[in-house]
């Protein structure tokens, strides 16, 4: 690392850039920093200066032709020109090359990323390499993505919470989505981040240059549990990537499917069964009332007054 770099890492960024892309950022951080530093002196040493030049003792009073010089003007048209170069130069042709240059579809890896508080959830295909469709009717604690179970395409797919796995020296695509509020998918090591909104698909990639393990923040305000919405990126060998998505299939298909939303999980007596304080379907019978009255037993109080026959009007003694 430069000794230009050292403000970067004084001002919190970390060290371990992860990624192809990351030393671009780095240079145009260092050099906005190292010019905003100067700035920040030139400009104290100016006020201290006219604060001590023009003091009330040496000057008791007002002069109101002001400086008659134009070496202010110059230094300020300095400044602008420096910030537009900046920002004309550098700036905006690496955002642009960052959200209009995106990797051959068959080269990168794709990975959709799905937020919600306070966790991030990834979806990457099968051995397919088709995602399959996802519906919000069918979300559950066993189904956060709501992946449809009726999709052929969605069999093999890999869904996870909280860690990433991604391979060295391929492109990385993720596309983020928020399942509540607005998120911000950030990857300080990566040098990249997106925010991650409710009803938008928004892409972002990246290229890891280096295996390790790496954090993932969210870099949104995003509600109470906003402190601890944290991940992890782990970036392997090509053959230890190949080994976890092996272990990760294994793992989904020893997973029972949850139960249709109709039926009843399993254990639980259906309606109409003999276990007393079962809760039926509605519109089913209270199988609770029929086991009672099926055993002969005796009727709740207010059931006998409901089923008593009405009393007959008793003669009137004038009648």
């Amino acid at each position: 690392m430069s000794s230009l770099a050292l403000i970067n890492e004084f001002l919190g960024m970390p060290r371990d850039n992860a990624s192809a892309h990351g030393y671009q950022i780095d240079h145009i951080l260092e050099f906005c920093h190292w010019f905003m530093a100067a700035l920040f002196v030139g400009w104290s040493a100016f006020f201290i200066y006219v604060i001590i030049r023009f003091r009330k003792r040496r000057h008791p009073g007002a002069d109101h032709l002001g400086v008659k010089s134009g070496i202010s003007t110059h230094l300020e048209f300095s400044v602008v020109l420096i910030e537009a170069v900046l920002l004309l130069g550098f700036a905006i042709p690496l955002w642009a090359r960052r959200v209009n240059e995106f990797p051959p579809g068959k080269e990168a890896l794709l990975v959709h990323v799905v937020a919600q508080q306070f966790n991030f959830n990834y979806h990457l295909p099968g051995s397919d390499g088709q995602f399959g469709k996802r519906d919000i009717y069918f979300v559950s604690n066993s189904n956060p993505l709501g992946i449809d179970p009726n999709d052929p395409a969605g069999k093999d797919d890999i869904v996870t919470s909280g860690e990433l796995h991604v391979p060295v020296n391929r492109p990385v695509i993720a596309e983020l989505s928020s399942k509540d509020v607005i998120h911000d998918f950030f990857l300080p090591s990566m040098r990249i981040a997106g925010d991650a909104i409710p009803g938008s698909l928004i892409p972002v990639w990246f290229t890891p240059i280096r295996t390790g393990t790496y954090e993932v923040i969210c870099g949104q305000l995003c509600g109470l549990g906003h402190y601890g919405m944290k991940g992890t990126l782990v970036v392997d060998t090509p053959q230890d990537y190949q080994a976890w998505l092996k272990e990760r299939a294994e793992l989904a298909g020893t997973q029972a499917s949850p139960p249709a939303p109709t039926q009843r999980p399993p254990g639980e007596p259906t309606a109409g069964g003999s276990t007393l304080r079962t809760i039926p379907p509605p519109g089913g019978a209270n199988p609770s009332k029929a086991d009672a009255e099926g055993a002969g037993a005796p009727a709740h109080p207010a059931q006998q007054l409901q089923n008593a026959p009405a009393a007959t009007a008793s003669p009137s003694p004038h009648g």
